[in-house]
């Protein structure tokens, strides 16, 4: 197996989450929070949206069966790049579209990726791709949210969508 990490802002860390614990080839996935610059934050800090942190999942992945490449066309088709620090009705900076890179390889393929899915956007991308940043985790009441609360409202609304959207769009990278 040649285990890979890559981590992931997309909106509410619940509906990201959400998706890539059904991809095929990720082993596990957790939300946290990322790249602000006071330690140990917090869900009610990151709330403020004043906090520099954003919602993100640290995603690890067996790269033998998924590529990073292919978990980013997944990325840009389960959340909208092109809004600036919103997703939906989510509004702030804690939700902005954000991918974080370990390697200067890993950078070539996101801007690679950010190139090639341009395409299927009439407005820019705004996606920020920033050097990887330390990784807080989420409290645990955030872990596995959808599935722990798939009858909730904003599970239904907002999470269950992007998850059928998904497993429409990528039936062949379902795990």
């Amino acid at each position: 197996m040649a285990m890979q990490r890559v981590v992931l802002g997309g909106g509410c860390f619940w509906c990201t989450e959400a998706v890539y614990k059904n991809v095929k080839g990720v082993i596990s996935v957790a939300s946290g929070y990322a790249g602000g610059n006071r330690p140990n934050p917090n869900y009610e800090m990151i709330c403020t949206g004043v906090s520099g942190y954003a919602e993100i999942v640290d995603i690890k992945y067996d790269a033998d069966v998924i590529t990073l490449s292919d978990l980013l066309d997944i990325f840009f088709v389960i959340h909208d790049p092109t809004t600036l620090n919103a997703q939906g009705g989510d509004r702030g900076t804690q939700y902005r579209s954000v991918v974080y890179y370990a390697h200067t390889q890993e950078e070539v393929i996101i801007n690679d990726a950010i190139k090639r899915n341009q395409a299927s956007f009439s407005d820019a991308i705004v996606t920020e791709v920033s050097a990887l940043p330390e990784v807080y985790p989420a409290e645990g009441y955030h872990q596995d949210y959808y599935n722990l609360n798939k009858n909730q409202g904003y599970c239904q609304v907002v999470i269950a969508p992007k998850l059928q959207k998904f497993m429409m769009t990528f039936p062949q990278k379902l795990a």
